[in-house]
């Protein structure tokens, strides 16, 4: 190797510019890593004539200390640097960064609302797979195949097994249960749904809480009682409620509950008293404890089945569903405060 590419070398390094810690790092990895310049001068030491060898690893060595040499006093020059601005050595004239506040969801603050009325009835979270068999999501539910109820719930298969669905309420987690578990059952499922839907009002996945109480002597009197009690926690006291006939067929009989709310007339451009549907609800039909294991002709039940998205456009007086999933920070930050 001659002298003059070693040389070349020790001027290279004198004349390197390095003005901050980022350059020093390629300063670093350029001449002192496994793979750097003082590496490679190192492994050709086995090619150079056994005359010139003892010469060419000293001059090697030279440039090694020069370049150990002007990295520590690089190193101590950029460390002293940070240290200074770490003890407070800058310029309060300067903008400062701001930190935003987050805060919750409107679905989350609905959500978390909702387990804690039912919870504080005795009610316990119980939760479960979003992918489910067709028995669990329909046939355990008294919608065996060709069921025409099953066109209400339109959902999402797994094409390479039609029997595996996303599923389309949290009903199923209440099957669940009422398999594993023995009568009394107090339970809510909350959680994510799918089916195939969208518009202003609807949404191919949505949020639910399903509510389900079995024991014995259980009627549509405590159903119409526990329902109440949740909507004068949610919307106040004094809240209008009413009952409709409606029809489910894992109940019977069903009904649908609604509130004498304010809802806006894009009609008339005013907000106008009407009455607003809040969720489905019904005492358990005997055919689907027979089919969970749980005897009829002993117990009976109730479910109710709501909408987190639904109850939050109520409660909020929100009109498009869709507000909630476009991370919308003007929509949001109203939510602040909740």
């Amino acid at each position: 190797m001659p002298n003059g590419t070693i040389n070349a070398y020790k001027d290279e390094i004198v004349r390197q510019e390095v003005r901050n810690l980022k350059e020093l790092e390629e300063f670093r990895l350029k001449w002192l890593s496994k793979k750097g310049v003082l590496a490679e001068l190192f492994s050709q030491m086995k090619e150079v004539p056994a005359g010139e060898r003892k010469n060419y690893g000293q001059e090697v060595n030279t440039l090694k200390q020069l370049v150990e040499e002007r990295f520590a006093v690089l190193a101590e020059q950029f460390q002293g640097a940070k240290e200074k601005s770490n003890k407070g050595d800058i310029d309060l004239s300067l903008d400062g960064s701001s930190l935003e506040i987050g805060s919750r969801h409107p679905l989350t603050i609905m959500r978390d609302r909702m387990v804690d009325i039912f919870t504080s009835l005795g009610f316990v979270i119980s939760e479960g797979p979003e992918i489910v068999d067709d028995w669990h999501n329909f046939t355990a539910l008294n919608m065996p195949e060709d069921h025409p109820a099953r066109d209400m719930q339109d959902t999402f298969f797994v094409s390479r097994d039609p029997d595996i669905v996303m599923r389309t309420h949290t009903s199923s987690v209440q099957v669940m249960v009422m398999q594993s578990q023995a009568p009394p059952i107090r339970t809510i499922s909350p959680g994510r749904v799918f089916r195939k839907d969208s518009d202003a009002t609807h949404s191919p996945v949505f949020h639910q809480v399903e509510g389900l109480f079995i024991d014995e002597g259980v009627s549509f009197a405590d159903l119409k009682q526990t329902l109440f009690f949740f909507v004068q926690e949610m919307f106040g006291e004094g809240t209008k409620t009413r009952f409709r006939p409606s029809y489910f067929p894992f109940t019977e009989p069903s009904a649908e509950m609604d509130i004498l709310g304010l809802r806006f007339n894009h009609k008339t451009g005013k907000e106008e008293e009407t009455w607003i549907e809040v969720l489905g609800c019904g005492m358990v039909d005997p055919a689907v404890l027979e089919n969970c294991g749980i005897d009829s002709a002993k117990y009976t039940g109730f479910a109710f089945g709501i909408g987190i998205e639904r109850m939050a456009m109520v409660k909020y007086n929100i009109q498009d569903i869709r507000l909630f999933y476009e991370n919308d920070l003007r929509f949001l930050e109203q939510f602040a405060g909740e």
